[in-house]
C-alpha cells in the first residue's frame, strides 16, 4: 500500500514521466519514513520491555559515492526466458513522473553519477571472480541508460557486449545485440532485417537519423559483439551518405575499417573488394599515402592467399609509385617477392629478372642484405635450370656483396655452394680450391668445421 504512488507509465524511448509531488522521495524512501513514524507510539506505550541492543551500523559510503537502492524483487517469470535489459518494474534510481517528458538536466546528472557507480562495482564484482554478480548489476545500469540517450546507451552496450564475447555469455550477447537492432531501427526509422521491433518516437528519428557520430558508434559497438554483418551493412549505409555528401575523408575511414573488419574475419575476397575501392578513390582524389596503404594492403592479402598474378599486379603498381616519388628504398624488397611469385607462376625468366632489379636497387641504397639475398635466390633459380655457368658468376658477385658486409658466415656458405658446383661439373682443383678456403672461415668460426674437411678429403683422393 505504501508503495501505490510509485509508478512508471509506459513511456517512449528515451523519455520518463514523474510525479510533482514525488521529486525528490522515491517509494522506498517513503515506505521507510512511515514505518519509523508509526514504530515509535509502540515503543513509548511499553517502557517496560527489553529494550533490544541496535545492531550495528552499516558501513558509510565513502564521501561522494551514491548509495545505491536496491531493486525490489523480481517479478515472476513463470519459467520464460526473460531479456534482462527490458525494464519490467519500476526502478528506485528513476523519478515517478506523470507528465510525458525526458529528463531535466539535474535528473540527468543525478542518473548519471547513479548508474557510473553501478558500473564501478559491476567492474569490482568481475574482478573478484563473481561473473553473475556483475552481469547483475550491468544489466541494471544498461536497463536505465537508454534514459540518457542513444550516445551512452550505445557505448555501455558496447562495453558490457565485449566482456560478454570474452567470457562466452552467449545469451547476453544475443540480448545486448537485439537492444542494438532496436536502436538502429529507432534511429534510422528503418526495420532491420531479423531484429525485433520496438516502437521508435518520431523525434528520436528525425532528430537522430542523420547523426553520423551515432551511427558510427553502433556500428562500432556491433563489431564489439561480434556481430559482423550488422556492422558491414551499418558502415556501408555511411558510406552511400558519406558519398552523397561528397566526403572523401570519411569514405577513406570507413573503406578501411570495413575492409579491416573483413579480415578480422578471414573473409579475404570481400577485404580485398574494399581495398580495392579504396585504391580507385584514393587516386581520384591524387592521395598517395592512401594509395600506398591501399596498395600495400592488397599485395598482403593476395600473398596470404596464394594468389600470385593478382600479387604481383598490386606490388608492381607499388614500385611504381614508389619510382615517382624516388623513394627507392622500398623496391628491393618488392622485387624480390615479385621474383618468388613469378617462381610460383613457372616464369623462371620474369622472375630472374625481378631478382636482378632487387639487387641492382639494392646495391645502390646500400642495402647489402637485400642484395644477399636477390643472388642467392637468382643463383638457386639458375642451379634448378642448370645454368651453371650462370650460378657461378652469381655466387662470384655474391661472394663481394658478403665481403662488404663483412659477413664471415655469408661467405663460408658461399664458398661451399662453389665448390659443390665444381664438383658436380667433375672440377675437382677448383672445387678443392673453393673448400680451402672455406675451411679457413669455419675454422674462424669454429663451425662446419668436419664439414669443409671430409669434402676436401673427397677432393684429394
Amino acid at each position: 500500500m505504501l508503495n501505490r504512488g510509485f509508478h512508471l507509465l509506459p513511456m517512449r524511448p528515451f523519455q520518463c514521466r514523474r510525479s510533482s509531488r514525488l521529486t525528490h522521495w522515491s517509494a522506498s524512501g517513503l515506505a521507510v519514513l512511515l514505518l519509523g513514524t508509526l514504530a515509535a507510539p509502540s515503543l513509548a506505550q511499553d517502557a517496560s520491555a527489553p529494550v533490544e541492543r541496535p545492531a550495528e551500523p552499516a558501513a558509510e559510503p565513502p564521501a561522494g559515492v551514491p548509495i545505491i537502492p536496491e531493486l525490489p524483487p523480481e517479478p515472476p517469470t513463470n519459467g520464460e526466458l526473460v531479456n534482462p535489459l527490458e525494464l519490467r518494474q519500476p526502478d528506485p534510481l528513476l523519478p515517478t513522473m506523470v507528465l510525458d517528458r525526458p529528463l531535466n538536466p539535474q535528473e540527468r546528472a543525478v542518473l548519471q553519477t547513479a548508474l557510473d557507480e553501478l558500473q564501478r562495482q559491476g567492474q569490482a564484482a568481475l574482478e573478484a571472480g563473481d561473473l553473475p554478480g556483475a552481469l547483475a548489476l550491468w544489466n541494471r545500469e544498461l536497463r536505465l541508460r537508454r534514459f540518457l540517450g542513444p550516445q551512452a546507451e550505445i557505448a555501455s552496450l558496447a562495453r558490457v557486449g565485449e566482456v560478454a564475447w570474452r567470457q562466452s555469455q552467449t545469451s547476453e550477447l544475443r540480448f545486448i545485440t537485439l537492444r542494438l537492432e532496436q536502436i538502429e531501427q529507432e534511429l534510422t526509422g528503418e526495420p532491420v532485417a531479423g531484429a525485433g521491433t520496438t516502437p521508435a518516437s518520431e523525434a528520436a528519428v528525425n532528430s537522430a537519423a542523420a547523426n553520423y557520430d551515432v551511427l558510427l558508434s553502433l556500428a562500432q559497438a556491433y563489431q564489439a559483439v561480434r556481430a559482423k554483418d550488422r556492422a558491414v551493412a551499418l558502415y556501408e549505409k555511411l558510406l552511400v551518405q558519406a558519398q552523397q555528401q561528397q566526403d572523401t575523408v570519411r569514405q577513406q575511414q570507413l573503406l578501411s575499417t570495413v575492409a579491416e573488419l573483413h579480415l578480422g574475419w578471414f573473409d579475404y575476397t570481400e577485404a580485398a573488394n574494399a581495398y580495392e575501392r579504396l585504391l580507385v578513390l584514393s587516386r581520384a582524389a591524387r592521395d598517395s599515402a592512401t594509395e600506398i596503404v591501399a596498395l600495400q594492403k592488397l599485395a598482403a592479402i593476395y600473398q596470404d592467399s596464394n594468389q600470385p598474378e593478382p600479387a604481383i599486379a598490386a606490388q608492381q603498381q607499388l614500385v611504381e609509385v614508389y619510382q615517382k616519388q624516388q623513394n627507392l628504398a622500398p623496391i628491393p624488397a618488392l622485387k624480390l617477392a615479385i621474383g618468388d611469385n613469378y617462381v610460383a607462376l613457372n616464369r623462371p625468366d620474369l622472375a630472374a629478372t625481378s631478382y636482378q632489379e632487387a639487387f641492382a636497387v639494392a646495391r645502390s641504397v646500400q642495402q647489402l642484405a637485400y642484395a644477399s639475398d636477390a643472388l642467392q635466390r637468382l643463383a638457386s633459380l639458375y642451379q634448378s635450370l642448370n645454368r651453371l655457368d650462370d650460378a657461378l658468376i652469381v655466387y662470384q658477385l655474391l661472394l663481394d656483396v658478403e665481403r662488404q658486409s663483412y659477413n664471415s658466415y655469408g661467405q663460408m656458405n658461399t664458398y661451399a655452394q662453389i665448390g659443390q658446383l665444381h664438383a658436380t661439373r667433375g672440377e675437382s682443383s677448383q672445387a678443392l680450391a673453393a673448400f680451402q678456403q672455406g675451411l679457413q672461415i669455419a675454422q674462424q668460426l669454429n663451425y662446419k668445421v668436419d664439414f669443409f674437411n671430409a669434402r676436401i678429403q673427397e677432393m684429394m683422393q
